[in-house]
């Protein structure tokens, strides 16, 4: 059960942020060294399933309840600084519930509305379990995450050379890769985290551990690229770009400074090879071109991708209590592909103002918190990198019901109320907002 907040539990050792990424520190003693390793194999489990979600019930929502399960009866922490969280994800539901009520017999409406609530509780869910233990349980479920990267990134790459035939019209969807997943669109984006998970190892980890972060990287790079969404590559790019840059400005380390240099230029050099090479193969080629158009069909045009944008904002103005989940596409030619638009729609004014509320007080709150000093500061910002990605990306794309936006949502928040834990126990100097890193 969720209990009341009452103090916070300090980790029970401090470590740099390079040491933290060699491995799961010690746990702490006063804390079952046996439940707590179930409860973290979960995590990991919970993490890696959600790269499997062309089946409904996922795995990842049979491994998440059971995680939630688990920790709910050895106790959950709710701290106060979650509850913005915790308010605005019900705000949003109700808004879904109120507007689903007005097409509650129409198809997959029911099934919407349960899914939008059941996200919103793993998202509180990952958010409690990380005021507590927040190291190990952080590298469980991030582990998790980069072997879920990876079997997506195999099976993508596995379908797309067309290896099984038999397989093609699971793995591929219009001659793109989209692996586990129904849409290559929703492949590439899940990728981003895993694939900033590997570079975070790159430049933190030894040498032994970066080498493998690397080859990692490079292999869940090319199903990103085979996943042909232009939405995707830009992601991986400005989000890697983002997390050097604060990584480069937070680190204490010289040598860790001078690694990250050197890895986005002799990067860019093996990148732009490997690219080279790929684009050698005339089918990959050809398809390249094509999705690098910013001219596509379903973009341009009356009815086109941005046309809906406008024309959707405008008729959210008429309809205080919006048209109901699933019902866009009823007056367009296509969904919003807008989740701000899409919270106006199927939320009403009380779900369309709550939901960016919710994602800019996630992105204002958790770039204050990359600067907190804490053992798993450049996990942070992997985290906050990767949640800005999926932040950005949702002026373009439908993103308010991928697992992977509310498993970031919810570590963001759980890493913002663990770290200003952490700064008021250790103190001022803990803060590199308060003094600036050397």
């Amino acid at each position: 059960m969720i209990v009341p907040h009452t103090a916070y539990v300090p980790n029970s050792a401090r470590i740099a942020a390079t040491d933290y990424a060699e491995g799961p520190p010690a746990l702490p003693r006063d804390l079952s060294i046996s439940g707590e390793k179930l409860r973290c194999a979960l995590l990991w489990l919970t993490g890696a399933s959600g790269a499997i979600v062309f089946i409904e019930p996922s795995p990842y929502e049979i491994s998440s309840f059971l995680s939630l399960i688990m920790f709910a009866l050895g106790g959950l922490t709710l701290s106060p600084v979650l509850m913005p969280l915790v308010f605005l994800l019900v705000l949003i539901n109700i808004g879904y519930s109120i507007s689903g009520a007005t097409v509650i017999g129409e198809p997959g409406v029911i099934a919407w509305l349960v899914t939008s609530w059941y996200l919103a509780v793993t998202a509180v869910f990952f958010a409690a379990m990380l005021t507590q233990n927040t190291e190990a349980r952080l590298r469980a479920i991030t582990a998790g995450v980069v072997v879920g990267g990876l079997i997506a990134s195999f099976a993508a790459i596995f379908g797309y050379f067309r290896v099984v035939p038999s397989l093609n019209e699971l793995l591929l969807l219009y001659d793109r890769a989209r692996g586990t997943f129904k849409d290559p669109n929703v492949l590439g984006a899940f990728l981003v985290f895993p694939a900033l998970l590997c570079l975070l190892m790159v430049v933190s980890a030894r040498f032994g551990r970066a080498l493998r972060g690397a080859m990692m990287f490079g292999f869940i790079g090319i199903a990103v690229l085979l996943s042909f969404s232009r939405a995707a590559w830009g992601q991986t790019a400005y989000t890697a770009v983002l997390m050097f840059g604060l990584i480069f400005i937070t680190t204490r380390s010289p040598p860790q400074r001078l690694r990250i240099v050197l890895l986005i230029l002799v990067g860019s050099v093996v990148l732009a090879a490997a690219i080279a090479a790929l684009l050698s193969i005339d089918a990959v080629a050809q398809l390249f071109v094509q999705r690098a158009s910013f001219k596509q069909d379903y973009d341009v045009g009356a009815q086109g991708r941005f046309a809906r944008h406008f024309l959707g904002a405008i008729m959210a103005l008429d309809y205080p209590v919006g048209i109901g989940p699933l019902q866009f596409n009823k007056y367009f030619p296509e969904d919003p592909h807008n989740s701000y638009l899409n919270a106006f729609m199927a939320g009403g004014w009380l779900g369309g103002m709550a939901y960016p509320a919710l994602v800019f007080l996630t992105v204002g709150f958790g770039l204050r918190t990359v600067f907190i000093r804490t053992p798993y500061q450049q996990m942070t910002i992997a985290v906050f990198c990767g949640y800005f990605g999926v932040a950005t990306e949702s002026f373009i794309i439908d993103t308010d019901h991928w697992r992977h936006t509310f498993l970031l949502m919810g570590l963001m928040w759980g890493l913002i109320a663990a770290s200003r834990a952490y700064a008021r126990q250790a103190g001022p100097p803990e803060l590199a907002s308060a003094r600036p890193a050397s």
